[in-house]
C-alpha cells in the first residue's frame, strides 16, 4: 500500500532546511565561535528564529549530535561537546563501473566463518552482540508465549504471517512515514530473505539490478545466487546513492530493479536526505522500475529522529520495503517482513514456495515485545551505546592508523568504513589480522567487481573495552606495515 505522496520534487533539490541550520552551527563550532560547554539556543527559540517546524529543528540538532559536535543534557538543552581530536576525512565517491556478474561467495564465507569464532576480536561483523541486546527479556517473552500458545511450536503460520505481528509492524510504520495495513505485509525469515524474495519477484535470471557501491555483501550473495547481474552506482558517504549517476545509467542500461539502503547504508552508514528519497521513488516510478528498499538499520539512528523510509513517497506500489529487528533486537529469532506493494501476491506465493512459512513462536514473541513497549525502551539505550562505540572506534582509528586514512562519519548503524592510504591490500590485511586474533571485513566483499580493495568495514557491535581498543590499534599497525 502506497504511503503519502511527495509535493513535487525538483530535479536538483535545494539543500534541506535542517541541513542548512546544522551546517551553520557546525561551522560556528569549528571556527570557535561556539566553544565546548556553550549552550545552543533552545528548540523553541530555534523554531521561532529559523521559522521552521519543531521537527526540522530536531533533525538539525540530531545531525549535529550524530556528528559529535553537540550533546543533549536532560532538562538542560544542547551543549557544544569537547572534541578530543579531529576525525580523519571522509571517503571519496567510488568510480563508475559497467554491469557485471557477482562472485563474492568464497570471500564472504571466509569472513563469516571468522565472525563466528569467540576467540577472535569481532570487528568484521555488523550484528550487535548479546551484551547490547535484551537477551533475558527475550527469554522471558519466549517462555510466556510458549506457555500461552503451546500450539505455536507445532502449527504452521501460513503466509502472509501472524496477523498480530503484521498489525504491530503496520503501527510502527507510521513512524517511518508509511501508511500500511496489516494486509500489506508479509512476514519473512529476516530482512535478507525479504530482499531475496523481492528480487525473485521482480527480476529474471540474467537481468541487471542496480546496487549501491559499496553495498552489503549479503545482497550481493543473493544477486549471485539468483543469476542476476549487478550495476554499481556510486554511494556518497553522507547522502547515499548518487541519483544523478543512477539516472544516467538507467537511460543507458535496461535495469530490472534498484536495491538501496537509504537509511544507514551498510557499510558506509550514509543516510539519504528526504528530498533525495522522494526523487529516487519518483524517478523509478516514471520508468516502472521497482525499488527494493532495505530498511533494516532505520531504527538505529543516533539522534532522536528516526529517518523516513523511501516507501513513504510510494504512490503506485513500486517500492518493496524490507525490514526486520535482527540488528536491533533479536538476530537469532530471524523475523523480518516486507511491504511488497503491487508485487504482494507474487511475493507471498514465492514465500510459500521457498520454505512454506516463517516459524510461529518467534513471530508471537516479536509481536509481544512490540505490543508491550519493551522494544522502544531498549532502542533508546541501544542507540546511545552504539553511538558511543562508533565514536570510540573512530577515535582509535584516527590515533593508530596510517596518515591519510579516511573514515566515514555515520549518523546511525553499527559500523565504520575505512579507506586506507596508498596500495594497502585489505585482503592481505584481513589474513594477517585474523592470524593475530582480530576479524575485519575487507572492502572487496562489498562490491560485485571486488572493488574497494583498499577499504575495510569495522563493526562497532560490542561494548567498548581494552580488548576492543587493542584490536583496532593492532589492525592500524598492520595496515601501516603493509603500506610501507
Amino acid at each position: 500500500m502506497a504511503g503519502e505522496a511527495s509535493q513535487g520534487t525538483p530535479r536538483e533539490p535545494a539543500t534541506p532546511k535542517y541541513l542548512q541550520i546544522a551546517g551553520r552551527y557546525a561551522r560556528a563550532i569549528e571556527a570557535g565561535t561556539l566553544r565546548p560547554g556553550d549552550r545552543l539556543p533552545s528548540v523553541r527559540r530555534l523554531h521561532a528564529e529559523e521559522r521552521v517546524s519543531i521537527s526540522t529543528v530536531m533533525q538539525a540538532l540530531a545531525r549535529l549530535e550524530a556528528q559529535g559536535l553537540v550533546e543533549a543534557r536532560p532538562k538542560s538543552g544542547y551543549f557544544v561537546r569537547a572534541r578530543v581530536r579531529a576525525p580523519p576525512p571522509q571517503p571519496a565517491r567510488p568510480a563508475r563501473r559497467a554491469p557485471s556478474a557477482v562472485g563474492v561467495s568464497a570471500l564472504v564465507a571466509r569472513v563469516y566463518r571468522a565472525a563466528g569464532d569467540p576467540r577472535v576480536v569481532q570487528l568484521g561483523a555488523a550484528i550487535p552482540t548479546s551484551a547490547l541486546l535484551p537477551a533475558r527479556e527475550l527469554a522471558r517473552a519466549i517462555a510466556a508465549e510458549a506457555r500461552a500458545h503451546p500450539e505455536a511450536q507445532v502449527d504452521y503460520q501460513m503466509p502472509p504471517g501472524l496477523p498480530e505481528l503484521r498489525h504491530q509492524v503496520a503501527r510502527r510504520a507510521l513512524e517511518w512515514g508509511c501508511t500500511l495495513a496489516a494486509d500489506d505485509l508479509v512476514i519473512t525469515g529476516g530482512a535478507t530473505e525479504a530482499v531475496t524474495l523481492a528480487l525473485l519477484a521482480v527480476a529474471a535470471p540474467g537481468a541487471v539490478v542496480a546496487v549501491e557501491s559499496p553495498t552489503f555483501y549479503g545482497t550481493l550473495k543473493a544477486i549471485e545466487a539468483l543469476g542476476l547481474k549487478a550495476l554499481e552506482i556510486p554511494c556518497h558517504p553522507e547522502d547515499g546513492m548518487d541519483l544523478d549517476e543512477l539516472e544516467a545509467r538507467l537511460d543507458r542500461y535496461k535495469v530490472a530493479a534498484v536495491v538501496s539502503v537509504p537509511n544507514f547504508n551498510n557499510p558506509l552508514g550514509s543516510c539519504m536526505p528526504d528530498l533525495a528519497k522522494a526523487r529516487l521513488v519518483e524517478m523509478l516510478a516514471a520508468r516502472r522500475i521497482p525499488l527494493v528498499e532495505d530498511d533494516i538499520f532505520g531504527d538505529l539512528a543516533f539522534g532522536p529522529v528516526r529517518p523516513r523510509a523511501a516507501k513513504s513517497w510510494d504512490r503506485d506500489g513500486g517500492v518493496i520495503l524490507c525490514g526486520s529487528l535482527s540488528k536491533s533486537l533479536a538476530p537469532g529469532l530471524r523475523v523480518g517482513w516486507a511491504a511488497p506493494g503491487r508485487f504482494r501476491e507474487r511475493f507471498e506465493h514465492l514465500k510459500f514456495a521457498l520454505n512454506m512459512a516463517a516459524p510461529t513462536l518467534p513471530q508471537r514473541v516479536i509481536a509481544r515485545v512490540l505490543r508491550e513497549g519493551g522494544y522502544d525502551r531498549h532502542l533508546r539505550t541501544l542507540r546511545a551505546r552504539l553511538r558511543e562505540i562508533v565514536e570510540r572506534v573512530s577515535a582509535a582509528v584516527a590515533e593508530s592508523f596510517p596518515p591519510g586514512t579516511r573514515v566515514s562519519r555515520p549518523l546511525g548503524g553499527c559500523f565504520l568504513w575505512v579507506v586506507l592510504p596508498g596500495q594497502v591490500d585489505t585482503l592481505e590485511l584481513f589474513t594477517r589480522a585474523l592470524d593475530a586474533g582480530v576479524s575485519i571485513a575487507p572492502g572487496a566483499i562489498f562490491s560485485p567487481s571486488q572493488a574497494h580493495r583498499s577499504c575495510i568495514r569495522l563493526g562497532c557491535i560490542e561494548p567498548w573495552s581494552e580488548r576492543l581498543d587493542a584490536g583496532v590499534r593492532l589492525v592500524g599497525r598492520l595496515a601501516g606495515r603493509l603500506e610501507g
